[in-house]
């Protein structure tokens, strides 16, 4: 006989745990970056921060902290490709 082995899916709190934490360690990198002067470094990993804030706003169904991350990100692109 066979045992059937069940995936074990991780709960929407425990992503939402580790996401946040990702991004908030991620952005801190990034003003540590900034303030050695690691340019671009610095925009990549808040560009990466900004994005898991905004993935923790919308597992939350927080439109502020979806719309606060969605404005940042649109204008650290246009920064970006405007440079």
């Amino acid at each position: 006989m066979q045992s059937v082995v069940t995936p074990v899916r991780p709960s929407r709190e425990t992503v939402v745990f580790f996401v946040k934490w990702a991004a908030s360690i991620i952005q801190i990198l990034g003003y540590t970056a900034t303030g050695f002067g690691w340019t671009p470094l610095n925009l990549y990993l808040f560009l990466v921060g900004v994005i898991g804030w905004f993935a923790v706003g919308a597992l939350w169904k927080d439109k502020a902290l979806m719309l606060v991350h969605l404005v940042a990100l649109g204008a650290m692109l246009a920064g970006m490709s405007s440079s």
